[in-house]
């Protein structure tokens, strides 16, 4: 049967974030830019039909005053209480983190590019993925603390890349990027011009074929939507 997913396009202006997870979710896919205000319908509402749940990055952080974060939040909170699949990356992550009672905090630098990760645990979301394995970051912030019951799946030295709450997810790396996103957010940084260079010049083919693998966090959220089986109606 075909699934329908949600994507919930948390970025500011024109971005491959969309792009990026509709390509990479062999599913039929709806894009919510909440960012311009396109809320998605409510769980309970007669306009639901969806599956599962996606979350994409953002330029902002999510503990800014927006509005549109601050509705974002409440409709999450309905979804998750009904028990729906949802998986965030890197803000995605983040803000499932901060909605469901966790901490992210500033982390005063990037952590940008290719990056080493390591799983913790068993956990079918990292199914066919390596205990060490790569893939891009981009972020300032970061989860300091994982909302209260919530499982811990993957660290780096930075910290929590990977968590496990319910039927939530949350991913701090960017599995659905390619090379061309990769280059164009590391353009993109009000960094030194050393810090980026030093960052393009780490986005190889091997970086790049390394980081790959990450990808089975589609199929894998996938497949759990497949067989998932609500424990609660909202």
């Amino acid at each position: 049967m075909d699934q329908r997913i949600a994507v919930i396009d948390a970025s500011l202006g024109d971005t491959p974030a969309a792009e990026n997870l509709q390509r990479e979710l062999d599913a039929t896919v709806s894009v919510f830019k909440v960012s311009e205000e396109e809320m998605p319908p409510s769980v309970s509402s007669a306009d639901w039909n969806f599956d599962g749940v996606v979350i994409s990055g953002s330029q902002t952080s999510v503990y800014d005053d927006r509005d549109w974060i601050h509705d974002l939040t409440d409709w999450f909170r309905r979804v998750h209480e009904a028990d729906v699949p949802v998986l965030g990356i890197c803000w995605g992550h983040q803000f499932i983190a901060q909605a469901l009672g966790g901490r992210v905090v500033d982390m005063l630098e990037y952590e940008l590019g290719y990056e080493s990760i390591t799983r913790v645990g068993e956990e079918p979301l990292f199914e066919g993925v390596p205990e060490e394995f790569v893939s891009f970051e981009t972020h300032s912030d970061r989860v300091a603390e994982v909302p209260p019951g919530a499982t811990t799946l993957a660290r780096n030295d930075v910290g929590v890349q990977a968590f496990r709450l319910g039927s939530a997810y949350g991913v701090q790396f960017h599995p659905e990027y390619d090379r061309q996103t990769a280059v164009w957010v590391t353009e993109g940084k009000a960094l030194p011009d050393e810090r980026i260079q030093s960052v393009l010049d780490g986005i190889t083919d091997e970086t790049v074929e390394a980081a790959r693998v990450s990808k089975r966090v589609f199929d894998n959220f996938r497949s759990m939507v497949a067989t998932h089986q609500p424990t609660r109606r909202v």
